[in-house]
């Protein structure tokens, strides 16, 4: 199963990411666990200084831009 997190206060942005990322996910058929951290000292400790972040099981894929959903599927695979 793979633990996704998506880093961001709550912008556009990070609910397209959001959204974008679930598109991705459901395209792979895939489990996983998706968590959404809008604390910013929890989106700091990642070391990510612009939102939104994309986190696959604990490592920082992604943080300041929106990836494409086929750019998102090789980040999570």
């Amino acid at each position: 199963m793979k633990e996704i997190k998506i880093l961001g206060t709550g912008c556009a942005k990070c609910k397209k990411l959001q959204e974008m990322t679930e598109s991705a996910l459901k395209e792979m058929n895939i489990e996983y666990n998706l968590e959404k951290v809008t604390d910013l000292d929890d989106i700091l400790s990642y070391g990510i200084m612009m939102t939104p972040g994309l986190v696959v099981n604990g490592e920082v894929k992604s943080n300041g831009k929106l990836p494409s959903v086929e750019d998102l599927k090789l980040m999570i695979s």
